[in-house]
């Protein structure tokens, strides 16, 4: 699959059109697609529009929006209106959209063309895709691995070669975490950049929606397309919320080597430290840096989440839309349903929110975890005085076998590097730097980026240096 900037180029000169576009990529989900298990709906009837898009290009050329033709995968959490939006749980199984969440408005009038809703862990929930209630994903470049989650349709349907694109959600590295096991570019924007209307809640103060591509210039792209204030999201930003963020020529990038001591995989380790050498090299300033309180980000997260979940989810109750239970009371309706619609993980983390929320235990727990996020913002901005942008791997391990990984705890250490970026707020980038050899099949590992909040931009001009230009 070509890059969305060469799909322009191709549609524009006539040698490729939106429509062969379209039925190639049709062709790809049916050949890989049961194999892997990308996608939970097709929408084969969007062909209508690539064949619109393809007029179009006939009689304007140049002068079309720039994602005209552009065949999109989106994560089953974001609505599109008129499609199943199941987040990948059985409560929303047959939950169709009333209306369009705002990226897919934005998405739309720039002339996207929506293929089909990938697999994700159900509500977000997993590091894996493994929890979907539809079936698990598996990694195109090693199918007995996962893709990462939650966004590991999103991740293998790029991956797959089947749309340059796909948008997927990040609420502690659920967009960086699979970009780095499939090889990918993972945007994870600055919270409040892009609105979180339509998106179908796990944590409202962490989630953020963004793009899996191929290269950091597509993913700037769509960041472009989607960003921007809203009005039915009060939580959006204008681009002069933070002020300006300088781009340069040549960075001071902290390494935080204290943090990078525990539970790395030693191979990702060494391809890392070879990255970071290589920064030097290019001239670029490389100096270590502490963050003591940004290391406490997992455990705090794991509080923090979770009442947020519990908060979001008391929803599906039966009641208003989704699946219903019958029951001989108004309580068993909500109990049957909620047993019914909800898997494992979900229930694990309801019940952990409502622990952490409880008389008694609010001020131990919560209270305190919301007190170390507000001191590593603090933290955070004291370090970016000094250094403008904080590097680590995406992810300790890469993509790791299905199954292997059956302890919760264990499981959750797998986002030691992603989740604090979400408690804070700032944006981050991940693009692969390298592989490791597992059981003979080369695994791509990814490196982080973190820039201050509003710092987007700089990492987009960093990524497109480093990683497009050599890729």
């Amino acid at each position: 699959m070509y890059t969305i900037t060469e799909l322009r180029k191709k549609y524009i000169s006539g040698e490729l059109t939106p429509t062969e576009v379209f039925d190639t990529a049709l062709a790809a989900i049916t050949a890989k697609d049961a194999e892997i298990h990308a996608f939970l709906a097709v929408f084969t009837d969007a062909r209508s529009e690539a064949e619109a898009a393809t007029v179009a290009y006939r009689k304007q050329g140049a002068d079309t929006p720039p994602l005209l033709g552009i065949p999109l995968a989106i994560k089953s959490n974001i609505l599109i209106k008129g499609r199943i939006a199941s987040a990948a749980s059985k409560i929303l199984e047959n939950y169709t959209a009333t209306y369009d969440a705002t990226v897919i408005a934005r998405l739309r009038a720039a002339g996207a063309i929506f293929i089909g809703a990938t697999n994700m862990d159900e509500f977000a929930m997993g590091g894996s895709t493994e929890n979907s209630a539809f079936g698990l994903t598996r990694n195109p470049l090693d199918p007995s691995r996962v893709p990462g989650g939650s966004s590991g349709g999103s991740a293998a349907a790029v991956a797959m070669g089947i749309v340059p694109a796909a948008m997927g959600t990040d609420t502690g590295g659920s967009i960086r975490q699979p970009a780095s096991f499939c090889g990918l570019v993972g945007f994870k924007p600055t919270y409040g950049a892009v609105s979180r209307f339509g998106l179908i809640a796990m944590g409202s103060s962490l989630d953020q929606a963004g793009p899996l591509t191929t290269t950091v210039e597509d993913a700037e792209l769509i960041h472009s397309i989607i960003s921007g204030a809203d009005e039915y999201d009060a939580t959006t930003i204008t681009p002069d919320t933070y002020g300006d963020v300088a781009i340069k020529e040549k960075y001071t990038f902290g390494v935080p080597r204290q943090f990078l001591t525990d539970g790395i995989d030693a191979d990702v380790l060494a391809t890392f430290n070879a990255h970071v050498e290589a920064l030097a090299a290019a001239g670029h300033t490389v100096v270590d840096i502490d963050l003591p309180i940004f290391e406490k980000g997992l455990a705090a997260y794991y509080i923090v989440m979770p009442a947020e979940v519990s908060s979001n989810l008391a929803r599906f109750d039966g009641m208003r839309y989704g699946l219903s239970s019958s029951g001989d009371n108004l309580l068993d309706v909500y109990q049957k349903t909620r047993a019914n619609g909800f898997g494992k993980e979900v229930k694990r983390r309801i019940l952990l929110g409502t622990y952490v929320l409880s008389s008694g235990y609010y001020d131990a727990f919560y209270g305190k975890a919301e007190l170390v996020r507000a001191k590593m913002r603090a933290e955070l901005r004291e370090v970016f005085k000094t250094v403008d942008v904080i590097l680590t791997p995406t992810a300790p391990t890469p993509a790791f076998k299905i199954g292997e990984q059956e302890d919760p705890l264990a499981m959750y250490r797998q986002d030691i590097f992603t989740v604090p970026v979400n408690l804070a707020g700032v944006p981050a980038l991940s693009f692969p730097m390298g592989t490791v050899v597992r059981e003979g099949i080369e695994l791509p590992i990814g490196v982080q980026y973190i820039a201050p909040h509003g710092g987007d931009a700089r990492l987009f001009s960093i990524g497109k240096k480093i990683y497009d230009e050599r890729r």
